[in-house]
């Protein structure tokens, strides 16, 4: 067998051995053309196995040297992958310009429209998917055939689409599975190398599709009879702090009812039969209504939950004092600056020495600190007034569409309506708390009693903590105790 050299037979030193061994025992004779032949001249061996070693510490230094440079050209700034990702196009590296990516517009415009479909729309991937094949829009991959649901996901989680893409995201590692040399494994966050990249959707759009993909998990309708569970995903019990399951369980008078159940009632679940929660189950069909009917109370109300969000937050102060004492900030800001200047023109003419200039310095310096830190704050007094404004005039406005057409609310509607206004709905023993949250969407006024509303709406919304309701409970306390007295359920 002839072969050009002994590093091109083997980059290891023993894997070299070994073929050099399993060749010689089969009688079969290596010759390099660039080495003394194999014999029995213990040189000539030497040689070769010196040769050896050199190639595999050689294959270990190119390694490292390529490993460096990428390294250094991905922390300046210079997009090393070859693969792009949808919607891009990467530009070589120029002279004077590392490579980079750019924003290939008619790509781009299907990025935007898989996110808008997928956190405003509310449609689910398989629809995305289907929307894009009945428009004739090429994949990603051969331009050809139907979108795949997991290309969709890939798309909706890359953040490079904000503007971030990152290198030495992962490690080789020996594999020690028979038949595989090596494996890629994720290293931590932190080892991450940024690389800045054109955007092309904002980041508060990338942020809703994590909600937006929770939810959909949360509120799935499958396995769910349509017409059931109001609130499920919702209740929590009060107890353990957990979420709650849903079941259907039979009465001894032979009827059906369904309840709300803590998860923790199962003793593998809880940890034990000493951690099992204590609660009781919680007819559905009670808790649906009751709390239905505080929300709808509350929500024609917006003085509640203007008063429910005041109380977490100080009350704030006069716009016109606030503006007025900003303005004589800014003003003795100005002053602490030309104070300054006059000291400096002072000590250029000579008038005072260096230590009387570093003593009268300090003291400014201190009182424009001072006066720089008030401002700030007054700064953030207003935009909280300004939010203050703004929240008062979004809860009227929607209250008033409310009112227009709550009662007329189907089944449906009236689910999505509680899981664009409710946090959760904490339960314990008789005491029921209803925590809200402020919905921030423009619906026109005919939204609400129009088809149901898509269960994504959190990706819509800021979730912000107003009011606890918690009176009334012994109206729910009656009304269980009658259907537990007429029905008979263990």
């Amino acid at each position: 067998m002839w072969c050009l050299s002994p590093d091109r037979l083997a980059r290891a030193y023993a894997y070299q051995v070994v073929i050099l061994d399993d060749l010689a025992r089969l009688q079969v004779t290596v010759v390099f053309t660039d080495a003394p032949p194999l014999t029995d001249d213990p040189q000539a061996v030497l040689l070769t196995q010196v040769q050896g070693v050199i190639a595999e510490y050689e294959r270990a230094k190119i390694a490292e040297r390529y490993r460096r440079g990428k390294l250094f050209r991905s922390r300046a700034g210079e997009v090393i992958s070859w693969k792009t990702p949808y919607g891009y196009r990467r530009l070589p590296r120029e002279h004077d310009r590392p490579a980079r990516l750019e924003v290939f517009e008619a790509e781009a415009a299907v990025v935007r429209r898989i996110f808008e479909d997928y956190t405003v729309h509310g449609l689910s991937l398989r629809q995305i998917a289907r929307n894009l094949a009945a428009d004739r829009v090429p994949t990603p991959q051969s331009g050809r055939g139907i979108w795949g649901t997991s290309t969709l996901a890939r798309i909706l989680h890359n953040e490079a689409y904000i503007g971030r893409v990152y290198f030495n995201q992962t490690a080789l590692v020996p594999d020690p599975r028979p038949g595989h040399r090596s494996r890629q494994v994720p290293r931590p966050r932190e080892e991450w190398i940024p690389i800045a990249v054109p955007a092309i959707v904002p980041e508060p759009v990338f942020a809703a599709v994590t909600q937006v993909t929770y939810d959909n998990s949360k509120w799935s309708p499958r396995r769910t009879e349509p017409g059931q569970w109001m609130l499920r995903g919702l209740v929590k019990c009060g107890h353990c702090h957990v979420g709650t399951n849903c079941h259907t369980m039979r009465a001894r008078n032979g009827t059906w009812h369904r309840y709300y159940y803590c998860r923790n009632h199962d003793p593998l679940r809880a940890g034990g039969h000493e951690r099992r929660c204590p609660e009781r189950n919680i007819r559905a069909e009670a808790l649906d209504a009751f709390v239905f009917a505080q929300v709808r109370a509350v929500l024609l109300r917006p003085d509640v939950l203007l008063a429910g969000e005041q109380a977490h937050a100080q009350q704030p102060a006069d716009g016109e004092l606030l503006e007025g004492e900003l303005a004589r900030r800014e003003r003795k800001l100005a002053q602490a600056q030309a104070e300054r200047r006059r000291l400096a023109d002072l000590y250029q003419a000579g008038l005072i020495d260096l230590q009387d200039l570093q003593r009268r310095a300090d003291g400014i310096e201190h009182r424009r600190t001072t006066l720089a830190e008030r401002r700030e704050a007054l700064t953030a007094r207003r935009h909280e007034l300004a939010q203050a404004g703004q929240l008062r005039r979004r809860l009227e406005g929607f209250a008033e569409r409310a009112r227009a057409g709550i009662d007329s609310l189907s089944f449906e509607q009236q689910q999505a309506l509680l899981r664009l206004v409710v946090e959760e709905v904490e339960v314990t023993g008789w005491h029921v708390t209803i925590r809200l949250r402020i919905p921030s969407t423009t619906h026109r006024p005919g939204d609400l009693v129009s088809a149901p509303a898509p269960p994504h709406r959190p990706a819509k919304t800021v979730c912000v903590p107003l009011v606890s309701i918690n009176g009334n409970s012994y109206r729910l306390k009656n009304r269980l105790q009658a259907i537990e007295r007429d029905t008979d359920v263990a």
